[in-house]
Order: structure tokens, then C-alpha cells, then sequence
């Protein structure tokens, strides 16, 4: 398998829930680039005397290259390898081929019919931030025109999130390629719900991941890239399942280069941005227990892991070399993202992987959005700074620490 080094770029109650999501009352894969190199036809005539010595030259070459292989072939016949009689094996190396990924957090663009009138548009300012040939977000919801939601015809405490599927062509064109559907929302509308949803991103050219048995496949060049999402769900890939997410681990191991696993775990809200290594819960739901289930993928074949879910941002940990970002907090809403405080706060993470023993490296950079949720670059770092206090006091010597410059400083591998 060819080596393969990955940059990621990473943006109790009811009515606790209605605050991290701040609802309001409603009215009512991209293609790989084929380069292709075609044989150079001499411009020399043959008869020159310039075309002459260049005949002649590679007689004498092609002379020396049979008498070397016919002297490496008898060394070979007496026994070169240790007098065992054996050929010295030869072996080749291939350079480590670099992916770009932008990894960001939560994303659902308001609910219809509050919504943007242009996604694209909308999400204009993060063009630059997202480029990258591949990109990757939690899709909070559901692309449907579909109107059957979870949610009874009067009932005031039940949040279903949906956008029009023609947001799909909006995501693309602002640089997404894949987007999750391993969470609480992307049922919302039922099965036509998903169906919707999927035919929406298959029609835009977006890879989807998430749901049961799905593994999210994007080819870069000649490399595989796969994503595997997971969320504490019977109708998705089930965190909750560890013996089940190592089988599909495993799966997208035999099936690509370099494995992204996504978990949307942990509790809610503003008290939820600790990593806990205990299992959590919200609203009377089995979150799971991230930490326990970041190491298992890691340890499973994993090359990195990233979450959302909380709603806030959380620290960024280093496990054997692997770089698992807990929570990168909500990247776009328009009015149903919660916006006070530290839910205000996001991020881009940027890691460079290589599957194999090489330790990562990366950068984060520091979003904030406005009170519609319309996110943009912080010049302040205030996320940055605010991830690495987490990380800290989470991790202690295995946090990564995010410097002014908004690199990121592995913790030193364990002898």
C-alpha cells in the first residue's frame, strides 16, 4: 500500500437543549484530477549527425548496462547474500503522497423556511479557509422538501432540522466533499428524510458518511481517503457498538490509504466542554463514553479522529502519535445555533498524517461566529486559547498545544 501523508483542515432538560441550539418558533466525492503524460517526439532528424552520435552513444550504454547485469547475476549464483546462496532482495520506496482534508464542526444552515437565500453566499467568507481537495463537516439535519417529522403537528418541545436539497450544489461550490450524517437530526424527516438527503449529495458530488454500514470513500490522485462516522445511534454507525466499529474500522482499512473516523459524542452545552473518560449523557440519552471510544479507533486502525456534537469546542489530544480532536463545536447555522459565551467559539484544524509511525503535525484556526451563527477568522485566537486550556487540564502531557502562530506541538512519543 503506498504511504500516505494526510493534511486535515479542520472550523438534562428540553429546555437545556433548546438552549445550546437556541430554536426559535417556525411559521408553521469529488473527482480526482487525471493528469495524463504523453511521450515527447524528437525534433533531431534521424540522419544528423547530432541524431548519429546519439545512436551511437546508446549502443555503448546499453553494452555497459547487459555487462552489469551479467556480473550482478554471477555474484548472485555465488551465494551473495550471507553464503545462503540467495540473491540480495532489492526493494523500492515511494515518497509519501500528501491529502489535503478541512475538517470542520456542526453545519445546518437555519430550517426551513428560515433559511439563507444563497448557501454559497452565506458561507462566502470561509471559501479561502475551507480550500482543500477535501472537506469535511457534520450535516446537523436533513436536505428535504419532505414535511412528515419527527415532531407532532403541536408539539412545542421537538426540534426537526431540514433544508432544501438544493443546498446541496450551494455546499459543493463552497468546498465541502464530505458531510456526516451520524447524529440526532439526520432522521428528522423519517426515511424520505434520508433518502433526500443522500440523493442531494450524490447529485452535488459529495461523498456522505454515517449511516448503517456506510463508510465515506473520496479518491485523491492515486490515494483512497476514508471517513467513518459514528454517533450513539441504532440508525447510524452505533458509537455505543465497539465491537461493531472495529469490524468497520477494519473494513475501510482494506479499503483506503488513510482512515478518518468522526464521533458525535459526549453531552450538550456550555457545562459540556470538558472530556470526561466517563460515559456521558444528555437528555436522558447514552452520549457514550468519547475518550474510551477515540483511543478504541485509534488503536483499531485509525490515522485520526475528530467529533462535534457538544456544541462547544474541546480539547485536542495526542494517542500514539494520532491526533483526536473531541469536539470542533458548531461551524454554520443561521438562527438555530445558540451564540452567547463559548458557544460562539469554533474552529478549522489543519493536521498533516502519515499512516505509519511519523508523529503529526498541523495547525487550528480560530473562528467566531455572529449571533445569526455566521461564522468568520478570528484574529484574537480566542478559540485557540480557549482549546488549549481543555487540553490541558483533559490531557495533561499527551495534549497538543496550539501556538500563537496557530501551529500545532505534538507531545513527545513514549520511548
Amino acid at each position: 500500500m503506498v504511504m500516505l501523508v494526510v493534511v486535515v483542515v479542520v472550523a438534562g432538560s428540553v429546555a437545556a437543549y433548546a438552549l445550546v441550539h437556541g430554536l426559535r418558533s417556525s411559521p408553521g466525492g469529488v473527482a480526482a484530477v487525471a493528469v495524463t503524460t504523453m511521450p515527447v517526439a524528437s525534433s533531431t532528424p534521424a540522419s544528423s549527425p547530432v541524431a548519429a552520435a546519439t545512436s551511437s552513444a546508446a549502443k555503448a550504454k546499453a553494452k555497459a548496462k547487459a555487462k552489469a547485469k551479467a556480473k550482478a547475476k554471477a555474484n548472485a549464483a555465488k551465494g551473495a547474500n550471507s553464503g545462503s546462496g540467495k540473491p540480495t532482495p532489492t526493494t523500492t520506496t515511494t515518497a509519501p503522497q500528501a491529502v489535503t482534508i478541512t475538517a470542520v464542526g456542526d453545519m445546518e444552515l437555519g430550517n426551513t423556511p428560515n433559511v439563507p437565500a444563497d448557501p454559497a453566499g452565506y458561507l462566502q467568507p470561509m471559501v479561502a479557509v475551507l480550500a482543500a481537495p477535501v472537506v469535511f463537516a457534520n450535516l446537523e439535519g436533513t436536505l428535504t422538501d419532505a414535511t412528515g417529522s419527527k415532531c407532532g403537528a403541536s408539539s412545542s418541545n421537538c426540534y426537526a432540522f431540514r433544508n432544501p436539497p438544493s443546498f446541496a450544489a450551494g455546499l459543493r461550490s463552497s468546498g465541502f466533499t464530505v458531510l456526516n450524517s451520524a447524529n440526532n437530526h439526520a432522521h428528522d424527516f423519517g426515511a424520505q428524510g434520508v433518502a433526500d438527503t443522500t440523493a442531494a449529495l450524490q447529485s452535488a458530488g459529495i461523498v456522505q458518511g454515517g449511516l448503517p454500514g456506510q463508510i465515506g470513500l473520496q479518491k485523491i490522485g492515486t490515494a483512497t481517503v476514508a471517513f467513518v462516522d459514528f454517533a450513539p445511534y441504532s440508525n447510524t454507525n452505533n458509537l455505543l457498538d465497539l465491537a461493531g466499529a472495529k469490524t468497520l474500522i477494519a473494513q475501510a482499512r482494506t479499503q483506503a490509504d488513510v482512515v478518518v473516523v468522526y464521533m458525535h459524542a459526549g453531552a450538550e452545552g456550555t457545562a459540556a466542554t470538558h472530556v470526561t473518560g466517563s460515559e456521558e449523557s444528555y437528555v436522558g440519552e447514552d452520549r457514550g463514553n468519547a475518550k474510551v471510544f477515540a483511543h478504541a479507533a485509534v488503536d483499531d486502525g485509525a490515522d485520526l479522529v475528530i467529533g462535534s456534537g457538544p456544541h462547544v469546542l474541546r480539547g485536542i489530544e495526542a494517542y500514539k502519535g494520532r491526533v483526536i480532536d473531541y469536539s470542533l463545536g458548531n461551524f454554520a447555522g443561521d438562527g438555530n445555533f445558540a451564540t452567547s459565551g463559548v458557544l460562539a467559539m469554533s474552529g478549522v484544524l489543519t493536521v498533516t498524517v502519515t499512516h505509519g509511525d511519523a508523529p503529526a503535525t498541523g495547525r487550528f484556526t480560530s473562528l467566531v461566529l455572529s449571533a445569526q451563527g455566521r461564522p468568520s477568522v478570528d484574529p484574537s485566537g480566542a478559540a485557540a486559547t480557549f482549546v488549549n486550556q481543555l487540553s490541558t487540564a483533559d490531557f495533561g502531557p499527551a495534549a497538543v498545544i496550539i501556538q500563537p502562530s496557530g501551529q500545532l506541538t505534538m507531545p513527545a512519543l513514549p520511548a
